[in-house]
């Protein structure tokens, strides 16, 4: 029965002579769709917070319904009074109560239980900072107010030598792996910590333990105490919320568990005492994020994340989807502050790890992405570019055409245009809330934009046009990155909209993606309730595994299934489900050894697991790892019983054109103001063709249908528009003419190169194998110009924005003397003084971009490999005096030739240093090969992207924009220099040193009328006898990060930005050595200090950690590299951030939990080091504590700065505290290690590393 359909539940079908109710609460309006007992089905929408007329808005809108339709029953249903259920059949809802607790936290004050030494692990978690640029590094706030630290400790056996092992009680754990049991929770000792929380008046906790997935034990030792002390009244153990590797998501998962299920409950109280009996006679379910219907027993707050959105997708997904030959269908669910899409082809897309305002959910979850673009996004003219959002005018004060002072929003433009009809709209604005929509308001606000230098002299409707343009745009990259990223051809697609605002811009979006259809259905603007409607019954369990795929599942496997599909059974028979409507469905969770890419398959009568997940890595990546064991790592059932199907829609016979029945309006397209005709949707039949421009007139919405579409009311009345490409093929005759700078398509081709460097950084990441690139993200992708000069660079590591530019120039130099690149070749180099690298490590891969036999572009990626041979594991030595100690150099090679993949070329480059004596080959030349297959794999997906918009605006277009998006950034840069020597000075200086006294040294002249600048950092101490040499490609990246992060808006980030720049970098200096000095060092700590020394010339704050505390370890089989987290600096506006990533890197650290499963060592501590950061009036962010034991004999080597010299405070302000590099030895003495040193840790010796705080602002008060 697995994986097959089954007949529809008879009581998921409404014949039983009663109401049943669909409810969709969203944060501004809620959503009803009720089916009467006549089989007829009403809407209706009404406001979610209304406290002057209601106390609960489903309540009321089912309060609403009954006094409407339920006349002959003699019940009185008057406000006020408790509904009578009598009559009520069923109740279905989706709500945002999870999701706005989780935004606007206001979830249960809660507790965390965890693991001694890890009581920090959350507040770090990947250590990476949201905004690169953004100097105060604000994230979002915990969830949790108090934390309890458990001496609980265990491990797996795996690489655990036998001596200690034999020292350990051995359990079998959840995966069937052994599991040593170092440390058992002292019970009497956790119940005194947990009397504390409650006497703090917490009553919500999270049990998280180290491992807890794999070994449940302690976990449920410590639940067991809590729930007898009857004072919690939820305890959210992380094996029961979801039992997957990882600890920080799964920690993250548990929390909003513990800190949002009180709030659910909470709401279901008030609720429920609205109606008789407190609806405990009425079935009621909830729709959970994975588009699954569930009782509320079974319905958890980390469950309710996408509570709303998911019953739109099974909206779609039952209406729009017509069986197994139709078309896959993307869903546009656009709504005031945001947009949701997500994709169906006849099943439904899970993911299982997302974050949600700043919170790691690990559950699955339809695969959703949201973009901050809805109707209520706010517009801006920013710097030359049309702005759109992400900033919201939200419900209040709303867009200006609401009446209630607003701000000029997408709503404004649509009404501007005349593409929403006034009379048409409620008219409920206004001090009495009566009044039509504010259009002349809107126009107005326009009209004073209008006046501004950056308009250009444009007129209200040519702005307002303008801006929906590049709204749309802004809608259209995740749509991008839902299918291009994973293989699928986006114009097969049909494009279902809804939401309030969805169908007014449906049709544009459709034409930009190159989409042949549109689907609007009747009830597209309360789809997410209808879709509640129409919902499965679902109940999934899940449990983790560590095997080997092996020809098929094991018998353990298969034991471990059926063991899953009997709970799964069982709970939905509780529900009231008879077994023969329970379908189930099967998977397996796999990935290739060694990756972290893990794939949910699903069992096919069709093909083998084995041949589903190659199938599909073959889609997503191109490739498939030929040799490496596929593991499983869960096995997972899920549990269905089908709501209500739909019956095939029938064909309608042609109809004619129909007549306005609103007769005509005036509305602005692209050919500026039309009289077009305008309908009731009510008023058109089946049949009826409706060619555009045409508005259409939905009882919640608005379908705008463009020039060249055609809209067919199909015999249900729902919409399918048919779309008319534009022609394409003729841009050659501007080859010779003048393009001029248009600033919309400024903003629109600015999000076009930007999205196409992220899809190169998504399609790095997936295809990567090495943990430095997958999990960590130290790669960066970018786009350049014919000459090689950076257009877009996708924020990912801030020291390679500038550098990759200066490699990409080498190399086009280069083999124009050398016999040219030809198409099918792809280039790599390193060299970091010859060719324009940051260090050895960091390999960057050049594609040429060819167009009718020419290069027109190059796109670029670069990773840090973690390891290429050299005098340590890892490739980051720190006594490195030479460049060859390093690792492999290459200067120019063709990693392609002509399509041919050259391994044996790139393996004799990549093992030739083992040919020096005290030098070894890369260790880990496997993990090597694949990143740069990887690499390769990356630049083709931009190289695809970018052939497709030369293809839609010619190539001449192309290369002119990326030209003016360099201009755009220049003039930013050169408008933030003018604002600062106004203020400030012409002339600025600032020294600072490295630990080894080295000083840098800068002095800005800045010329106040034009903007240019001097960046001299004549004065800088000579080139060291050591690594932290830097060239100068290290001091460009930092000096680009810096400037952008001055200027403070969101602008391009390109070579535009160091246009305005002179630079002085005296010759065989620190910032300029020779050829053949050691740099490995320069670039992830000299470019730190040259931050510092920048932002210190300009006052913008105080001094971050100043390091990337650089940790290598590995032996002959392996070698492994990380970077760890510090304090900020605090300025004069924030605080300093603790244990986070700074400046010139932004590295994710690796999961605890995947460390310790992956490499011989035991993490005994990754916390806050508390009190590091410095005083002031805004102190300094904190640095972190972590702390390592080996296995094995491992050498260990440490790079680090700010052990001597103290991060600098600012105003008044105290430094940071210095960092401090320990050796713990067996015996318990400490030794200081200084700021670069390698040697080999032993057994029972740990390495701990302290790292430095940020410097305060301001004198302490």
């Amino acid at each position: 029965m697995s994986g097959s359909s089954c007949p529809v539940a008879s009581d998921s079908v409404p014949n039983d002579g009663k109401y049943h109710f669909a409810i969709d609460r969203g944060g501004t309006f809620t959503d009803v769709v009720a089916t009467l007992p006549s089989g007829e089905t009403v809407v209706s929408k009404l406001l979610s917070e209304d406290p002057q007329h209601y106390s609960d808005a489903p309540t009321e809108g089912i309060r609403r319904v009954l006094e409407s339709h339920d006349i002959n029953s003699a019940i009185d249903y008057s406000r006020g009074r408790v509904v009578c259920t009598s009559n009520i059949g069923s109740i279905r809802m989706g709500t945002t109560v999870a999701t706005n607790a989780l935004l606007e936290r206001q979830g249960s004050k809660m507790a965390l239980v965890t693991t001694k030494g890890f009581k920090d692990l959350l507040e770090i978690g990947s250590q990476a900072r949201p905004d690169i640029f953004d100097l105060s590094c604000k994230t979002p706030s915990l969830l949790y107010n108090f934390v309890v630290e458990v001496e609980e400790r265990v491990f797996l056996e795996k690489f655990c030598p036998s001596g200690m092992a034999e020292t350990l009680e051995r359990k079998v754990g959840t995966t069937k792996e052994i599991v040593l049991i170092e440390k058992k929770p002292n019970l009497d000792e956790v119940k005194r910590q947990l009397e504390a929380v409650r006497d703090s008046g917490i009553a919500s906790l999270a049990i998280v333990f180290l491992h807890g997935y794999a070994y449940e034990e302690h976990e449920r030792l410590v639940g067991k105490i809590a729930k007898e002390m009857a004072c919690f009244s939820e305890i959210s153990m992380s094996h029961e919320v979801m039992s997957m590797v990882k600890m920080v998501p799964r920690g993250h998962t548990s929390c909003a568990a513990a800190y949002l299920t009180p709030k659910i409950t909470e709401y279901l109280a008030s609720f429920t005492k609205g109606f008789d009996s407190n609806l405990s006679k009425i079935p009621l379910q909830f729709m959970k994020s994975d588009g699954g219907l569930a009782p509320i027993n079974d319905f958890g707050g980390h469950q309710a994340i996408l509570s709303g959105p998911a019953g739109g997708v099974v909206g779609y997904a039952k209406t729009a989807f017509n069986g197994p030959n139709s078309p896959p269908i993307i869903g546009f669910d656009m709504g005031g502050t945001s947009t949701d899409v997500s994709r169906y082809d006849g099943s439904f897309e899970h993911v299982f790890e997302t974050i949600t305002a700043g919170v790691a959910i690990q559950a699955p979850q339809l695969d959703i992405h949201t973009v901050a673009a809805g109707g209520g996004s706010c517009l801006h003219l920013r710097r030359g570019l049309f702005v759109v959002g992400p900033d919201s005018a939200g419900a209040h004060p709303g867009p200006i055409c609401y009446r209630k002072n607003g701000v000029l929003a997408v709503t404004d433009a649509n009404v501007v245009l005349g593409r929403i009809i006034p009379s048409q709209f409620p008219h409920i604005f206004g001090p009495m809330e009566n009044e039509p929509l504010d259009v002349e308001g809107a126009r107005k606000a326009f009209e004073a934009l209008g006046r501004l230098p950056e308009a250009g002299g444009r007129s209200a409707e040519e702005l307002a046009f303008g801006f929906l343009q590049v709204a749309n745009e802004a809608m259209c990259r995740p749509i991008r990155n839902l299918t291009q990223m994973k293989g699928f051809d986006i114009t097969n697609h049909i494009l279902a909209c809804f939401g309030g605002a969805g169908p007014q811009h449906a049709c544009s979006i459709a034409k930009a993606l190159g989409m042949s259809e549109v689907y609007v259905h009747r009830y597209s603007g309360v789809l997410s309730a209808y879709g509640l409607s129409l919902a499965d019954a679902v109940h999934e369990e899940q449990v983790p595994t560590a095997e080997v795929y092996d020809g098929g599942v094991s018998d353990v496997g298969r034991e471990r299934i059926a063991m899953l599909r009997e709970r799964a059974i069982k709970a939905l028979m509780l529900q009231g489900y008879s077994k023969e409507y329970i379908s189930i469905e099967e998977f397996l969770n796999m990935r290739y050894d060694g990756t972290d890419t893990a794939i949910m398959i699903k069992q096919s009568d069709h093909m083998s697991f084995c041949e589903a997940f190659e199938a599909i890595y073959r889609r997503e990546f191109g490739f498939t790892l030929k040799g490496r064991d596929i593991c499983v790592d869960d096995y997972r059932v899920r549990a269905v019983v089908a709501g209500k199907m739909l019956d095939a829609e029938p064909p309608s016979a042609y109809n004619g054109v129909p007549t306005a029945s609103l007769g005509t309006t005036r509305a602005y397209f692209e050919n500026g103001w039309e009289q077009v005709p305008a309908y009731k949707i009510e008023d058109l039949q089946p049949g009826h063709e409706i060619p555009g421009p045409c508005i259409i007139v939905q009882p919640i919405s608005t379908v705008v249908v463009e020039i060249n579409c055609r809209a067919y009311v199909t015999a249900y009345g729902d919409l399918r528009i048919k779309i008319r490409q534009g022609e394409s093929g003729h841009h050659s005759k501007i080859a010779n003419a003048v393009i001029k700078a248009d600033p919309v398509k400024l903003s629109v081709f600015s999000h076009r190169f930007m999205g196409i460097a992220e899809q190169m950084g998504r399609t790095l990441q997936r295809t990567a194998i090495s943990v430095n690139m997958k999990e960590r993200l130290d790669f960066s992708c970018a786009l350049f110009t014919k000459a090689g000069g950076l257009v877009a660079n996708a924020p990912h590591i801030p020291v390679h924005l500038g550098a990759m530019q200066a490699a990409v120039r080498y190399q086009v130099e280069y083999w124009s003397r050398n016999g040219g690149i030809q198409d099918g070749d792809v280039l790599v180099s390193n060299h970091p003084q010859k060719a324009g690298g940051s260090h050895l490590p960091d390999i960057t891969v050049i594609t040429p971009v060819f167009h009718e036999g020419e290069i027109i572009f190059f796109v670029a990626s670069r990773g840090h490999h973690a390891d290429i041979g050299g005098i340590s594991p890892g490739s980051m030595p720190p006594h490195s005096k030479s460049l060859e100690e390093e690792g492999a150099m290459i200067i120019a090679f063709k990693l392609v030739e002509k399509g041919k993949f050259m391994e044996a070329g790139i393996t004799e480059i990549l093992m030739s240093p083992g040919k020096i004596p005290g030098n070894s080959g890369t260790r880990n030349l496997r993990d090597n090969i694949s990143d740069l297959r990887a690499q390769v794999a990356a630049n083709n997906s931009g190289i695809l992207l970018l052939q497709e918009l030369v293809r839609e605006h010619g190539r001449e277009v192309v290369a002119a924009y990326m030209n003016y998006i360099q201009e755009n950034a220049e003039a930013s840069v050169r408008q933030m220099l003018k604002e600062f020597a106004m203020t400030h000075d012409t002339r600025v200086s600032a020294t600072d040193f490295m630990d080894d006294g080295t000083p840098i040294c800068l002095t800005i002249e800045i010329d106040p009328n034009t903007g240019s600048a001097v960046f001299d950092f004549t004065g800088t101490g000579p080139q060291v006898d050591g690594n932290h040499n830097a060239p100068p490609a290290v001091t460009y990246s930092a000096v680009i990060y810096a400037l952008r992060s001055l200027v403070g808006d969101d602008i391009p980030l390109n070579q535009g930005c160091l246009a305005p720049i002179k630079f002085i970098i005296p010759k065989f200096s620190l910032l300029n050595p020779s050829e053949d000095a050691g740099v490995v060092g320069g670039n992830v700590l000299t470019s730190q200090r040259v931050v510092d020394v920048v932002l210190l010339a300009f006052s913008a704050c105080a001094a971050s950690q100043g390091c990337m505390n650089n940790l290598t370890f590995g032996d002959k089989d392996f070698g492994y590299y990380e970077t760890i987290a510090g304090g900020s600096g605090a300025g004069p506006t924030w605080v300093g951030k603790s244990g986070i990533h700074t400046h010139c890197t932004n590295t994710r650290i690796t999961d605890p939990e995947i460390l310790e499963r992956r490499y011989p060592v035991l993490l005994r501590q990754f916390s806050i080091r508390q009190g590091s950061g410095g005083k002031g009036k805004n102190n300094g962010g904190n640095g972190v504590i972590r702390e390592l034991e080996p296995l094995r004999p491992l050498v260990m080597s440490i790079l680090s700065e700010r052990r001597a010299l103290q991060p600098y405070g600012m105003a008044g302000g105290d430094p940071g505290e210095r960092g401090r590099n320990l050796l713990v030895k067996h015996n318990g003495t400490v030794i200081n290690l200084g700021g670069r040193c390698t040697g080999q840790l032993m057994l029972g010796e740990r390495l701990r590393i302290e790292t430095p705080g940020g410097g305060g602002y301001g004198p302490s008060p």
